[in-house]
């Protein structure tokens, strides 16, 4: 079973096309669906109690932010496997659920893809893979993140068993941190072959850019040291540049 958790927090303008996406794609035998909300005072709450999809276990209750209430939905979560799929994020096409099921028959510790970036509006922007300098790697290892996060985890399953907490040290780059721990777990990992998601931009981590590229430093170095992190992110920010002058736009 593949249990997928969605954190809210004053989502109505976006949560209906996450129930929507998730109601299309079927197999909800094999699913167990989990909605962790931080105590929404808007019409949220009207649209989950409405939903389109059957919602297995929901809380609404105040958080400490929004890996505080993903540790809560892990500690709820029943599946082998876990996924991440947040208010405004939907499957990439109603037939994203079947092929990924049919990627966790074979029992890896992680799959993973690219995700497709979609405005506020829900107009696709294109793969992830395409329209940033990140490249989804063909065998992805930890040591991958060193020029930061290279799949997002809306496109990144792991088996529950290996899934640590997520710490709250960081308040915006903690899926960084867990991706990581994550992958160095994993004996298994395995590469999906279509896009699993697409992704609503504009999340906190985007409107607070500074303070998440100081905590993304912060991770690196935990990871791969203080010295390697600063010539990581002198790399980063040479191919960020050298991407924007490719493409006569900004990064993003």
């Amino acid at each position: 079973m593949l249990s997928i958790i969605t954190i809210t927090y004053q989502a109505e303008a976006y949560i209906e096309r996450t129930l929507q996406s998730l109601a299309e794609q079927g197999h909800r035998e094999e699913i167990e669906y989990i909605v962790i909300d931080g105590g929404s005072k808007d019409g949220t709450l009207d649209f989950l109690k409405q939903s389109p999809i059957k919602i297995d276990q929901l809380i609404s209750e105040k958080d400490q932010g929004i890996y505080d209430a993903m540790n809560k939905g892990l500690r709820m979560a029943n599946g082998d496997y876990v996924l991440f799929m947040n208010a405004g994020d939907t499957f990439f096409d109603a037939s994203s659920l079947s092929y990924l099921l049919e990627d966790l028959a074979s029992k890896p510790d992680v799959v993973y893809g690219d995700a497709q970036f979609v405005n506020l509006a829900g107009q696709a922007i294109g793969l992830r893979s395409e329209v940033t300098p990140h490249r989804l790697p063909e065998q992805a290892s930890w040591k991958d993140f060193k020029f930061g996060m290279v799949i997002c985890h809306q496109a990144f399953v792991v088996r529950r068993a290996i899934a640590p907490a997520f710490s709250l040290d960081y308040a915006l780059s903690s899926d960084i941190d867990w991706e990581i721990t994550c992958l160095k777990l994993a004996s298994i990992i395995q590469k999906s072959e279509r896009p699993i998601c697409n992704y609503l931009m504009g999340g906190a981590s985007v409107q607070q850019l500074k303070k998440s590229w100081i905590e993304r430093f912060k991770v690196l170095s935990k990871h791969f040291g203080l010295i390697s992190s600063l010539f990581y992110h002198i790399g980063i920010v040479g191919r960020g540049i050298r991407f924007a002058i490719k493409k006569g736009d900004k990064y993003w």
